[in-house]
């Protein structure tokens, strides 16, 4: 934009947990406006994973999106004919965003019933550090170490 950077929206904290990071997640879950079935989903899978690991839900889905959260990306960048892949730092909103959205990627691939136990399922994956969203992490933090070479292109 020309003028001026648009406000920053104001989330309103979610009904059960009060956490504003929590209806960030469910706006990214929700599908076709229906926010209500993804807040019962969403908690739905709190409630299965704290009966999983006998621990507060919550405090293993903050963990378990701080796992999958990378610190590094690579971003393309045309240099003289040829195009190099770029290591940069991520800001933090971006981090958070780029997590939840691999999180719920990654849970809607999985091979449960429901989308509760999915979401579940991939939360504690992301938990143990394992499961397919922690591998994406992963292996967006080795494509940046394998490219550090091209590091002094960066913007």
């Amino acid at each position: 934009m020309r003028k001026s950077k648009p406000k920053k929206r104001i989330l309103l904290p979610d009904p059960r947990f009060n956490d504003t990071m929590v209806t960030r997640f469910v706006n990214n879950l929700m599908l076709r406006g229906k926010k209500n079935l993804a807040y019962n989903i969403f908690y739905n899978a709190i409630d299965i994973v704290s009966e999983k690991t006998k621990e507060d839900g919550l405090e293993v889905w903050k963990k378990g999106l701080a796992n999958v959260t990378p610190n590094v990306e690579v971003r393309s960048r045309r240099i003289g004919g040829a195009t190099f892949q770029i290591p940069s730092e991520i800001r933090p909103e971006r981090k958070l965003s780029i997590g939840m959205k691999n999180l719920i990627k990654y849970s809607r691939k999985r091979n449960e019933k429901t989308m509760a136990g999915k979401l579940a399922g991939e939360i504690v994956a992301s938990y143990k550090e394992e499961g397919a969203a922690y591998k994406r992490k992963e292996d967006t933090h080795r494509m940046a170490d394998a490219n550090k070479a091209f590091s002094h292109f960066r913007f």
